[in-house]
């Protein structure tokens, strides 16, 4: 290379040095300028005015309690599924799996999905066979959910089987059921499922309802007609003065002014009061389902006194299981005999009328 190009090429640098020292001094002296011409607030311009609820970098901590929907007014319900308005939240929602009664299956999925779609298609996991379904949901802020809200993107989803009821443990048909429905909601998200091993699930179900089974009773009574057999107008009049409710699952409840169930009336053919069935009535039956109704000192006393009531408006007689009139007396003996059972049921975790023994018992 000669000397000339080499004068060439540094007469280059040195212009292209004294250009980006140009436009440095110019840049620094518009921004001095800018600068000189605004008084310094100590502020972010874009936050002025709106101070922030919480200090910069705090955490807001989830709290089990109140929604701020439901006391705002914001939220409503869109085709049973929780819609709420644009402010979600922050707290857990307190119903949460019972792990006494249920295994879970765990659904995550890869990517968010948004509370609209995955309500959408949860609608229809309800049941395997004959165990119940529930569906829990995690957010994508950790926040868990027992019921999908639109307006929130989820993790993950529970679903939550129960293990036994009447009908009998958690079969291997009706696990692989809620397994097939955990496997379809996964495919449709792109999601994984994770859940316990098959045999220690049945075993587990089988153990609940060993338990269940032997603390599992039902009291009844009956009414006879004497003189003549009732229409079903009959039986709902009387009924009604006798303090019963309007029919549920084809008996009338008798409730207690807690709202509970004590005790149920129905047909002793096993008719709903609410059909027509045959023409007319020859029997009632008066049922105290022990571990669904809450415990109660006097509880067979107190449906033996409806009972009678009501015998006397419809001219009937009113016999135990055996076909026998009652006997007087006979009330204390089996309330005494209750007690002990209501004391097995709350040892063994299933308090008479609690939530769990209205699942385990249904």
């Amino acid at each position: 290379m000669s000397d000339l190009q080499i004068g060439l090429i540094a007469l280059g640098v040195l212009a292209i040095v004294v250009v980006l020292g140009l436009n440095w001094w110019q840049d620094r002296r518009a921004r001095k300028q800018i600068q000189d011409g605004f008084a310094s607030s100590g502020k972010d311009p874009l936050l002025h005015g709106a101070e922030p609820s919480l200090p910069s970098g705090a955490r807001r901590e989830p709290a089990l309690g109140s929604l701020a929907g439901g006391q705002d007014g914001d939220a409503n319900v869109v085709g049973g599924i929780e819609a709420q308005a644009e402010s979600v939240t922050a707290d857990h929602d307190k119903e949460e799996v019972d792990e006494a009664c249920e295994t879970v299956i765990d659904v995550s999925f890869l990517e968010p999905v948004p509370g609209e779609e995955l309500a959408a298609f949860t609608q229809g996991i309800r049941h395997a066979g004959q165990k119940p379904l529930r569906v829990f949901a995690e957010t994508t802020d950790g926040l868990h959910r027992a019921a999908i809200r639109n307006g929130e993107n989820y993790a993950s989803v529970q679903v939550a089987v129960l293990l036994a009821n009447r009908s009998g443990p958690l079969t291997a048909g009706e696990w692989a059921e809620a397994l097939s429905r955990a496997r379809v909601l996964a495919d449709r998200f792109d999601g994984t499922v994770e859940a316990t091993d098959t045999q220690a699930v049945l075993d587990c179900a089988n153990k609940l309802d060993a338990v269940c089974a032997a603390l599992d009773a039902q009291v009844g009574l009956t009414l006879v007609a004497s003189s003549r057999r009732w229409s079903s107008g009959d039986v709902l009049t009387a009924a009604r003065e006798a303090g019963f409710s309007s029919i549920q699952d084809g008996r009338l409840p008798w409730v207690d002014q807690d709202g509970a169930v004590r005790f149920t009336l129905g047909r002793s053919d096993g008719v709903s009061l609410g059909s027509a069935g045959p023409a007319t009535i020859g029997q009632l039956s008066v049922i105290l389902d022990v571990p669904r109704a809450p415990a109660h000192e006097h509880a067979f006393t107190q449906m033996a006194k409806v009972a009678r009531g009501l015998a006397a408006r419809l001219e009937a007689t009113v016999v135990d299981d055996n076909g026998r009139p009652l006997a007087d007396g006979a009330e204390a003996a089996i309330d005494k005999q209750l007690q002990l059972l209501y004391a097995k049921l709350e040892q063994s975790g299933l308090k008479a009328g609690s939530v769990r023994a209205l699942r385990v018992f249904g």
